[in-house]
């Protein structure tokens, strides 16, 4: 595949890419540790794979949630149906599972910018609101379940205070949600701000263009100028995340244990929030090992644990991917040094 062979050349070339891989393979070694690998492939091949079907087709109307939630955020600039978005949304998902460093949040912002005239700036705004209010609904999903982080130690195979990151993650994903609103409604005072810095720390040749990218980037801030509008997307964000924990359920059922709902509502918001962490594409161990570590804390076997994570991450990455990969083909769009370079010099 042209796409897949032209990245190839390039990660070699990537020293991120390298640093990812390595905690990747340092992840990995976390979930692997003490696995008895006759009793995990045991439960993998005795699964009932039926119940992906279900699992697949919820994690789907997720995405199209989420596909209109961009659109309701991208509405004050330009009006594009949920269906358009969804196709871009799906490319974004498959740019974040083969690419590294989450390019795919770039490569969506490009993709609309060349289908739709939508400046990239305002677009990637947009993308990172849906980031923080997805950060804010993971870690209430942690809070949610608070007393039973304390279930999280090293003898689960998680390592670290995962209490203390959670408060920290949650102030922080806060605080930028806080600065966002305040941008959004005092848009001119930020502009005011903006320019203050950018004469006295950009470089003359540079200011012109970073003006306009902040002026484009503020526009792209517009639906949050309403209460309403932060209210709605909120509950699509915590929609969103409920259907694909509902994915969680789904794919548990083909396995022989059962945990609570707000038991893999903590998974979710764990792993998603792990998956944040450099990795090698398609978070790789990133996500693995937390939810190895999540599920063993509340009394699954590791090796039943560690084959339902994998046929969980398996059945969140491929069909996505697959369905990105068709639509960014469809679109007649390639991985080629023109796109490339419009995605890194963003």
């Amino acid at each position: 595949m042209v796409i897949i062979n032209e990245l190839q050349s390039l990660l070699m070339k990537r020293w991120q890419f390298w640093v990812g891989l390595l905690i990747s393979v340092l992840f990995i070694w976390l979930a692997i540790r003490g696995l008895r690998l006759d009793e995990f492939w045991g439960s993998v091949s005795q699964a009932n794979y039926i119940w992906l079907l279900p699992g697949v087709a919820v994690y789907f109307l997720g995405v199209w949630v989420r596909a209109w939630r961009w659109h309701y955020l991208l509405g004050p600039i330009k009006k594009i149906s949920t269906r358009t978005m969804f196709s871009i949304t799906t490319i974004g998902y498959m740019g974040n599972n083969i690419y590294p460093a989450r390019a795919g949040e770039v490569l969506r912002a490009v993709i609309l910018k060349r289908k739709e005239g939508v400046p990239v700036s305002a677009a990637m705004a947009t993308i990172i609101v849906e980031r923080i209010f997805d950060g804010v609904v993971m870690l209430a999903f942690v809070f949610v379940n608070l007393p039973e982080l304390a279930k999280l130690t090293g003898a689960s195979g998680f390592v670290g205070n995962i209490q203390q990151v959670a408060v920290i993650g949650m102030g922080v994903f806060l605080g930028a949600l806080a600065v966002f609103l305040l941008a959004a409604m005092f848009p001119q005072l930020t502009a005011r701000i903006g320019l203050w810095f950018i004469y006295r720390l950009v470089p003359i040749n540079l200011q012109d263009k970073i003006i306009g990218i902040m002026n484009k980037f503020l526009e792209g801030l517009a639906a949050l100028r309403s209460p309403f509008n932060v209210l709605m997307v909120f509950f699509t964000s915590v929609i969103i995340w409920l259907l694909e924990t509902g994915k969680y359920w789904f794919v548990m059922q083909a396995f022989p244990f059962e945990v609570s709902f707000f038991a893999l509502m903590l998974m979710n918001g764990i792993v998603n929030l792990a998956t944040t962490i450099p990795s090698a594409p398609g978070y790789i161990g990133t996500f693995d090992a937390p939810g190895i570590a999540v599920l063993t804390a509340f009394g699954v076997n590791k090796a039943t644990a560690a084959g339902y994570t994998l046929v969980l991450h398996i059945a969140l990455w491929l069909p996505i991917t697959v369905l990105g990969a068709y639509y960014l083909a469809r679109e007649g769009v390639k991985w080629s040094d023109s796109l490339r370079t419009e995605t890194e010099n963003i």
